[in-house]
């Protein structure tokens, strides 16, 4: 018969970490970038994102500015959205909205023929540029937020990490090859769940500096 292993529901989070840092074994990781990679692996199973999660220079300690800074995170999924810990980020002055639901975004996309994604892109370059974006469905989002940013917006961040087949990969390449901060999913993974995860473990390790709890 299989044996299970009991653990309090506190150590099973650390005990995943540790066998996430065994199975890694000798890699070399960057400290900044490791705690975003282990907490991506941890909420996929999937080491592969070892090897294809990019992250452009210093977007990591760019990001932890943004977010003690009080950014806003705009996600284009309702789950991204529900997956960020509020909590956490309201410590912190930041905001999480999703607008891809709101009724000016529908309206626009049906007359536009265009995607709701592209479209609460448009809304949420509204906000300025202390802003921080966490992609994990749509790669329309990211291509609309391209042609922002080669029309000269410079948001503090984009999380790139969409899932699925159909202009996937290109819209990512276009995040990674523009001037904006960013941590890009490379090739096809990706998802909301994996935004949020990235989300998290950036405030996580902003939390641990001023010793807070989530």
């Amino acid at each position: 018969m299989t044996e299970i292993r009991h653990f309090a529901p506190s150590e099973i989070e650390a005990e995943s970490f540790r066998i996430i840092t065994e199975e890694l074994g000798d890699r070399q990781i960057d400290p900044a970038l490791a705690p975003i990679l282990k907490r991506v692996i941890h909420t996929t199973a999937d080491f592969d994102y070892a090897d294809n999660l990019y992250f452009s220079e210093n977007a990591v300690p760019l990001a932890l500015k943004a977010l003690k800074g009080g950014a806003t995170i705009v996600t284009d999924t309702q789950m991204a959205l529900a997956g960020i810990n509020k909590r956490t980020a309201a410590r912190f002055g930041c905001e999480a909205v999703c607008y891809m639901s709101d009724p000016d975004v529908a309206e626009q996309a049906k007359a536009q023929s265009v995607t709701r994604a592209s479209v609460s892109m448009d809304k949420a370059v509204s906000l300025g540029e202390n802003v921080i974006f966490a992609i994990g469905n749509a790669p329309t989002a990211l291509i609309r937020l391209r042609e922002h940013i080669d029309a000269g917006y410079r948001p503090k961040l984009i999380i790139g990490v969409p899932v699925g087949f159909v202009n996937v990969v290109p819209s990512k390449e276009l995040i990674t090859e523009s001037p904006v901060p960013c941590i890009v999913a490379r090739g096809r993974k990706g998802g909301s769940n994996v935004a949020a995860a990235i989300v998290n473990a950036l405030l996580y390790e902003l939390d641990v500096t001023r010793g807070g709890t989530r």
